[in-house]
């Protein structure tokens, strides 16, 4: 438990030294480092400490010495403590940081792969010019050089949502001590916001539960796997089996042709994403050594000639998530491509947490000395699908 005596006296010691936003600085060092956690203090402790006549306050809250909590309001009022004294700013480091270290969790694998694009638009039009392509021709002498046209691209990335929730601290959870309580409260939130949009980005990498996150490109909606026209990068009968079926879905990029120019679209895949049942299958066939491949395939009778090589399907990160068959619906199919290409996760703004100001209405109907709310807002979106191939059994 952290001492919360001398805590507040190297606090006092700042503030006489007029550098107590130096002490916050410090303390905060050391909530980022982990060196203090919320399990490591007493909401109590810093209420009788940090707050003048503490111990009173907190005390007339036990309504069998007649407090209602009147003698605690005066107190903050007269110390003006919950706005700017020492037990607001330490409780509000405490719990904010505690609903970010729980937001950013490295099981959410999607979250930490593709990219966010930072935006003040609720959905917008993002233009672009579509390529030139080979139009190089034989100039003659003294004849002039051809024109090459362009035209107009772009694609619309849907609107934004906002995702958020809120931590209340009551005279009980103080009172009682219950800091155990309020930093599983914390972890809570901080893991429900980064496991809401974990589900959003995997919905749009599968393309499943929710149209909103497809493909609009030049004003009309595709969904983000075609098996025909304008572009093809779906296949079936390809369950991961081996290496044969990696090999499959990487000749798929070769038919990915541009839709302006026709020529071959240059894609480096590095992601083949899997359910947490085909995980240890795409393990095994990224770390073997070797390959044996039997002519004429699997012949009954004569003598089918059989290489051993070394294994072709190397370089890929695996990316797998226990959402992702649920969100599918199945366990068999797997993507390969490059997310960081085809998909993005537009944000109006990242995880935010937010005090609520002091003696607000909630405080005298509910009890609730301190609350904060955390939110976010944004949207995945498809950018390129030509960039990732589906692949079903």
């Amino acid at each position: 438990m952290l001492n919360i005596k001398n805590l507040k006296r190297e606090h006092l010691a700042h503030v006489r030294d007029g550098n107590e936003d130096k002490f916050f600085e410090l303390f905060q060092e050391g909530l980022d480092s982990k060196q203090i956690t919320l399990k490591d203090v007493s909401l109590r402790e810093i209420a009788e400490s940090f707050i003048d006549g503490g111990h009173e306050a907190v005390m007339s809250w036990n309504p069998r010495y007649g407090g209602h909590g009147g003698v605690t309001m005066k107190l903050l009022e007269e110390s003006g403590a919950v706005t700017s004294g020492g037990f607001s700013r330490i409780t509000g480091q405490l719990l904010v940081t505690s609903i970010m270290q729980a937001y950013d969790m490295e099981e959410n694998v999607f979250s930490n792969v593709i990219p966010t694009e930072s935006t003040q638009l609720n959905g917008q039009k993002i233009p672009g010019i579509s390529r030139i392509g080979d139009e190089g021709t034989t100039v003659g002498e003294g004849m002039a050089y051809p024109v090459a046209g362009v035209s107009e691209d772009y694609i619309e990335t849907p609107l934004t949502t906002k995702s958020g929730l809120m931590v209340h601290v009551t005279k009980e959870a103080i009172f009682f001590d219950l800091t155990g309580q309020l930093q599983n409260r914390c972890s809570e939130v901080g893991e429900m916001l980064a496991i809401n949009k974990e589900k959003r980005l995997i919905d749009c990498v599968i393309d499943e539960n929710r149209t909103a996150h497809r493909y609009k490109w030049k004003g009309t909606s595709y969904a983000t796997y075609q098996t025909s026209t304008p572009y093809i990068n779906s296949k079936t009968s390809n369950a991961l089996v081996d290496w044969t079926n990696v090999d499959a879905a990487e000749l798929m990029f070769n038919q990915l042709t541009d839709p302006y120019t026709g020529e071959p679209i240059m894609v480096n895949p590095k992601h083949l994403v899997v359910t947490r049942q085909n995980l240890r299958t795409a393990q095994r066939i990224l770390t073997a050594t070797q390959v044996t491949t039997t002519t004429p395939g699997f012949a009954t009778s004569g003598n089918p000639n059989a290489v051993n090589w070394a294994n072709p399907i190397s370089g890929y990160q695996i990316l797998s998530s226990a959402q992702l068959a649920a969100r599918l619906g199945t366990d068999t199919s797997w993507f390969l491509g490059d997310l960081t290409k085809a998909f993005r996760y537009m944000e109006n703004w990242p995880i935010t947490v937010v005090q609520a100001p002091a003696n607000s209405e909630a405080e005298f109907t509910l009890d609730v000395v301190y609350r904060v709310k955390a939110s976010e807002r944004g949207a995945a979106s498809t950018w390129e699908p030509r960039q990732i191939v589906k692949n079903a059994a």
